[in-house]
């Protein structure tokens, strides 16, 4: 059994990636989390000419899937890791060049963009450490286009087990901050398991007017 510090600061870079360890961290990410990124990017319906915004990138597989999917998209990448925004770079560096993504340091509770920038937003696994899920998803319906989508991916439980907090935490905070912004049409819906981890989504849009 690993020593609580050790432990704490494993957990630390997975929230927050740095240095050498933080860049095999992304990369060991992109390797699990591809059922997520390919489902999650499935419910997001793009059509050519969208703009897409990803909230905590890691190392940018979900964004090169993206483009490799879609024509004549944008998606940009925001990530509050400099370690992991330099591998998303470098993943993306023709994209990057082509003007067709972007891919930006910042925190999810204050967003570096103009109120409508995106018809979609979506997060892989981040859930888990927003500080203040009001203010998260307030940024996220200011970016979104009037009827814009979020999908936000996270897993509720592993094997027999439940992950009784996040189950709460989206039941009492973010059910009723997206209520509490007139979003629509937000609901969870249950995805494939990932390593034996319960994927979960919960999605919406934000209102036409």
């Amino acid at each position: 059994m690993r020593p609580k510090r050790l432990q704490t600061w494993i957990d630390s870079q997975y929230e927050n990636p740095r240095g050498i360890v933080g860049t095999y961290i992304g990369e060991k990410m992109v390797r699990q989390h591809r059922v997520e990124v390919d489902w999650t990017i499935e419910q997001l319906a793009v059509q050519p000419g969208d703009r897409i915004l990803d909230l905590g990138c890691g190392a940018g597989d979900a964004i090169a899937q993206m483009l490799r999917s879609f024509d004549e998209v944008h998606v940009t990448g925001l990530d509050r890791s400099p370690t992991i925004v330099r591998s998303a770079s470098k993943r993306n560096r023709a994209a990057l060049r082509a003007g067709r993504a972007e891919v930006v340091e910042g925190d999810l509770g204050t967003l570096p963009f103009p109120e409508g920038s995106f018809n979609h937003v979506f997060s892989i696994h981040t859930l888990y450490f927003w500080e203040n899920v009001p203010a998260v998803l307030a940024e996220i319906e200011r970016v979104l286009t009037p009827g814009g989508s979020f999908v936000i991916t996270y897993c509720d439980g592993k094997g027999d087990v439940t992950w009784d907090g996040i189950t709460t935490l989206v039941r009492e905070q973010f059910f009723p901050s997206a209520k509490t912004l007139g979003m629509t049409d937000v609901s969870d819906q249950r995805g494939p398991d990932s390593r034996d981890y319960h994927t979960v989504a919960v999605s919406g849009r934000k209102t036409q007017s």
